[in-house]
């Protein structure tokens, strides 16, 4: 049975492949794999559904604004790194004591 997880990861892949219209399928899903290792350490036979929902959403948001010509927003409103659920990956100041 597919889950509502597994048919929106398929739908945002087919969203991705079309916004890579000279990408091989194959091609794709090897780079689907870099950005799981690099996104959420696991390779892509081992990275669970939502995770890879996640990855294909930050993707497609990339290749999205690679074609609109804008610049990485994400990246240059927090001044660092963000994770694939869209959070800062940089530490959080330590509270006063």
């Amino acid at each position: 049975m597919t889950s509502d997880t597994q048919r929106e990861a398929l739908a945002v892949l087919a969203e991705v492949w079309a916004l890579s219209p000279d990408v091989r399928l194959g091609q794709l899903l090897a780079h689907l794999g870099f950005l799981g290792e690099a996104h959420v350490s696991k390779g892509l036979g081992y990275i669970e559904d939502d995770e890879l929902l996640a990855v294909l959403y930050r993707h497609r948001a990339e290749l999205l604004a690679r074609s609109q010509g804008a610049p990485n927003q994400l990246l240059q409103s927090t001044g660092g790194a963000i994770s694939v659920s869209g959070s800062s990956t940089q530490a959080a100041p330590a509270a006063d004591r």
